[in-house]
């Protein structure tokens, strides 16, 4: 009785650690495993670049500029994003919906930027087994490490739009932590894509 007493008195104690929630607790543990697997990838890119004596310098064979603005537009997504959860931190329903909505909206902007991007490409002779003019694993490293982002951009549009829908009805009325929690993945997601930038596009 007085185990089952204390826990009536400190239920944060089970539903929180500090400050964080069991669910925020676990998207951060989701995301450091999956931030290994993004480690993996960009080690295994930079030991066959470095392996190799006529890789490309990427600029002769990726639209930087392009791709810049696309970077541009994620990063305007974590901005929308932000908006979205202080909106629902002050439990305005309207203002959430909204934000969440930009957030969407920049996040399928990026995935239409990246599939006309992926279309030049296999136009110039670049796939994912095959370079013209280049070695074929610069064409397969670009394609796994940008679509296994992409595939995080599409699952993040789509954990997006449920929440979205979910907050349309009210479910999360008084309750910012679930947007919280996907604010994480998508904040996430962008860091993600200014490292892959970085050392894909622009080194």
């Amino acid at each position: 009785m007085s185990d089952a007493a204390a826990h009536a008195a400190h239920p944060s104690a089970v539903d929180h650690f500090g400050s964080a929630t069991t669910g925020k607790i676990g998207m951060w543990i989701f995301l450091l495993s999956d931030a290994m697997s993004f480690v993996g990838l960009l080690l295994g890119y930079g030991i066959l670049r470095s392996g190799s004596s006529d890789w490309p310098i990427p600029s002769t064979k990726l639209g930087i500029p392009f791709t810049a603005l696309l970077t541009f537009l994620l990063i305007c997504s974590s901005v929308t994003m932000v908006m979205a959860v202080a909106a629902a931190m002050e439990n305005n329903r309207k203002s959430t919906c909204l934000w969440l909505g930009a957030t969407i909206l920049g996040g399928l902007l990026f995935l239409c930027g990246q599939y006309y991007e992926y279309s030049g490409l296999v136009h110039e002779g670049i796939t994912l087994s095959q370079c013209a003019g280049c070695p074929p694993q610069f064409a397969s490293t670009f394609f796994i490490i940008t679509g296994f982002h992409g595939a995080h951009v599409t699952t993040g549009v789509i954990y997006l739009t449920v929440i979205l829908l979910q907050t349309l009805s009210g479910k999360y009325d008084g309750k910012p932590d679930r947007i919280e929690i996907v604010g994480l993945f998508w904040h996430f997601v962008d860091l993600i894509w200014i490292l892959v930038f970085t050392f894909v596009y622009l080194v």
